[in-house]
């Protein structure tokens, strides 16, 4: 009897065992490691656990969330240059998949680590692009050696607009904020009499396009930098996508037939937004109507900018026409 006992206790050991290996999930995987500049080991093991496995396209099937990625392409300027506009047209490609909110990790956040930065990303299946954009960028002198050093083959959008009439709605949408704020005029100008410009005001000194361009061409070629023009966004939404999604590497997917013409807005909205049936405009900040400027102060700075927007027209290869 004890012999049987015996005998029927280690067959069930072998067996059994077998059977719980191939029940089981298998052992994880070795974590991935550390990304340059991530904050510890710590707190980078903690994300790797809540991720998907990279390696596996089953586990990305079964959870339906794929893998956090730093971005790839990031759209780094310009403010009120129509920078939401182009994001919320890109997330209707089914390859991109984008941040809402601006992380200001390269200006602002910088000392929270790449860790930090990833875990903002979205989720990304193989094939798709993560992208993030945070218009304020490109006037940050230490954001090209940032990004450069994340990845020098990170791809850069600029969304760039007739610096005039930008830096008047720049002023609009701080004038919504603060309703007791000096007059554009006031504001523009050093002294009113000798006509001396104040380039120390930022709505001034963004729109000095190629000063700030020299600072990004000392990190990236100017072949992955593409500048996409504000006004054509405008009036031909569709063919500036077009050239986003070439320069992205994507099928020409968005075309005419996502857009149509808001006539009260006075630009493009979509007709499907990204994850909705419904057509979708740019909230209320957006399109706001612009104060009455002298416009003898308009042509000053028309006047200011324009060896500038030479400059930038013979840098880029591309004339803006905002003269």
């Amino acid at each position: 009897m004890l012999f049987l006992w015996l005998y029927m206790f280690y067959s069930c050991a072998g067996s059994c065992a077998g059977l719980t290996t191939r029940g089981s999930p298998a052992p994880p995987r070795a974590a991935p490691p550390l990304l340059p500049g991530e904050p510890g080991e710590e707190s980078s093991l903690e994300e790797q656990r809540a991720a998907p496995d990279a390696g596996s396209p089953i586990s990305s099937f079964f959870n339906g969330s794929g893998t956090k990625r730093l971005p790839q392409a990031i759209i780094i300027g310009v403010k009120k240059g129509g920078t939401r506009a182009l994001l919320e047209f890109l997330r209707v490609h089914p390859d991109v998949r984008a941040v809402g909110a601006e992380p200001h990790f390269f200006d602002r956040n910088y000392e929270r680590g790449l860790a930090w930065y990833r875990d903002l990303m979205p989720r990304t299946l193989e094939g798709q692009i993560t992208m993030e954009k945070t218009p304020s960028y490109f006037v940050t002198k230490e954001a090209p050696a940032r990004i450069s050093s994340m990845s020098k083959g990170t791809k850069l959008i600029v969304v760039v607009r007739d610096p005039v009439t930008r830096a008047i709605s720049d002023y609009t949408q701080t004038l919504s904020k603060k309703p007791d704020i000096p007059t554009f005029e006031s504001l523009t100008f050093k002294n009113r009499t000798t006509g001396l410009i104040d380039t120390s005001w930022s709505a001034i000194q963004i729109g000095i396009y190629a000063k700030h361009l020299e600072n990004w061409l000392l990190y990236f070629p100017m072949g992955q930098i593409l500048f996409v023009s504000g006004e054509r966004l405008i009036s031909d939404p569709a063919g500036e996508l077009g050239r986003v999604q070439d320069f992205l590497g994507l099928k020409r997917i968005i075309t005419d037939k996502h857009f149509y013409f808001n006539k009260t807005k006075g630009f493009p909205c979509l007709k499907k937004a990204e994850g909705s049936s419904k057509p979708h405009c740019l909230g209320k900040t957006k399109g706001r109507t612009h104060p009455d400027i002298d416009q003898e102060v308009v042509q000053r700075l028309r006047d200011f900018y324009r060896p500038f927007n030479m400059k930038f027209y013979q840098m880029t290869g591309q004339d803006f026409g905002w003269d």
